[in-house]
């Protein structure tokens, strides 16, 4: 009779309990990023109608090219994106004095749970916008630039 022995069986699974045990936190950090995913689109869209309001106001010379809002409902009333539907942001602002979109990360993980994601916008010489992320969360969680 042929067969697998005790010591061989026991050489597989730690093989097998070696290869989890590296491979699960890879699988959760990856499954965290595609939640957060949820939450970069939607300040995304929220920093182009913010780079829409910008354009509209330096070309009418208005003094204030940054919206008040200090809430999701504002950001949807002034610039129309609309955010409280998304389960994964608890908190979000347009600071009015710099143009910074702050957002509170919420039911993702524990481990960016309550942290803020940020894009600020860097304005060059011809009024033109770039937007780079920031904020308290983990710089691995953050998209790339």
């Amino acid at each position: 009779m042929k067969g697998f022995t005790l010591i061989e069986l026991l050489a597989v699974i730690a093989i097998v309990g070696i290869l989890a045990s590296a491979a699960v936190p890879m699988y959760k950090m990856a499954a965290t990023k595609a939640r957060l995913a949820e939450v970069t689109n939607a300040i995304s869209h929220v920093a182009a109608a913010l780079a829409a309001h910008h354009h509209e106001a330096v070309v009418n010379g208005a003094a204030n090219i940054w919206p008040n809002c200090g809430s999701i409902a504002e950001i949807q009333t002034s610039l129309g994106v609309r955010l409280g539907a998304i389960e994964r942001i608890s908190a979000a602002s347009v600071n009015q004095g710099t143009g910074v979109i702050s957002v509170t990360v919420d039911k993702t993980d524990a481990s960016v749970d309550g942290s803020t994601i940020t894009l600020t916008p860097l304005r060059a010489a011809d009024s033109s916008i770039s937007w780079k992320w920031g904020g308290t969360i983990q710089p691995q969680y953050l998209p790339k630039e």
